[in-house]
Formats: C-alpha cells, sequence, structure tokens
C-alpha cells in the first residue's frame, strides 16, 4: 500500500477515537445524578452564541462541562455561597417552551444560563437550601 493510504486511514482511526472519546465523555456527563443540560453566554452581549453545556450538582458547588471537549475537567465551578441568581425569565412566549433564562452573578462577573424550568426549580432549590445567613441568594 501506498505511503498516502496508510496516513488516511491512521487519520480516520484517530478521528474515531476522539469522537469515541467524546461521546462517551458526554454519555456519562449526561447520565450522572444531578445532571442537568444548562446553556451559557455572556450577560453583556445579548447576541453572544449559547455555549452548550451540562450541569452537575457536587458538593457546595456546580460544576458545568462543555459539551463539545474533551478535557477531563469542567469549564466552571461555581461554589454555592458566591452564586447568585439576579433575575430569570421565562421563555414560552418566545416560542421556547419549558425554557428559563436565567441571570446570574458570580465574583462580580454576571452571565446568563438558559435551562428547563425543572433545571431552574431545582437550582433555586439548591440555592434555597444553603447553610444559615445565606438565604439572599435567589430572587
Amino acid at each position: 500500500m501506498p505511503y498516502a493510504v496508510w496516513v488516511a486511514l491512521a487519520l480516520l482511526v484517530v478521528l474515531a477515537l476522539v469522537l469515541a472519546a467524546g461521546a462517551s465523555r458526554l454519555r456519562t456527563l449526561s447520565r450522572r445524578v444531578g445532571s442537568f443540560p444548562c446553556h451559557a453566554r455572556p450577560a453583556d452581549d445579548p447576541h453572544a452564541p449559547w455555549v452548550v453545556g451540562i450541569a452537575h450538582y457536587a458538593v457546595g458547588r456546580i460544576d458545568w462541562w462543555r459539551c463539545w471537549s474533551l478535557l477531563p475537567r469542567p469549564a466552571r465551578v461555581w461554589e454555592r455561597g458566591r452564586f447568585v441568581v439576579t433575575g430569570r425569565a421565562p421563555l414560552d412566549q418566545a416560542g421556547q417552551a419549558d425554557q428559563v433564562l436565567v441571570r446570574c452573578r458570580y465574583d462580580g462577573t454576571d452571565f446568563e444560563l438558559l435551562m428547563s424550568t425543572g433545571a431552574y426549580e431545582g437550582l433555586a432549590s439548591w440555592l434555597e437550601s444553603a447553610p444559615p445567613g445565606r438565604r439572599d441568594l435567589v430572587v
């Protein structure tokens, strides 16, 4: 076989392995107990694209993972004591049934999350169940 065929075959094998690793990571993240789909974007640019992700409740924090990444750790980690919901808006009227736009602040940085109504109710409950003295985390 010519050298170019071996190179092409090797590239196809590497591509297949990367795709399989990405699919396995995505499946593992989405099947964890306490995980929910959650898109994110900066709050200062309403025309910025949403970054598709999966959020996961951990002890005292939320880990947010990008869906299309091979990183072995979360892209963002939000600790409960420093995470504040500053507003929310249901998006039913915009043709996006069962979606909530959640405005958040973490360490002075504003951002928006897009999630289902059930996921927002879980987030609000998680924030409200903070230790005593931290009940101001949800609007």
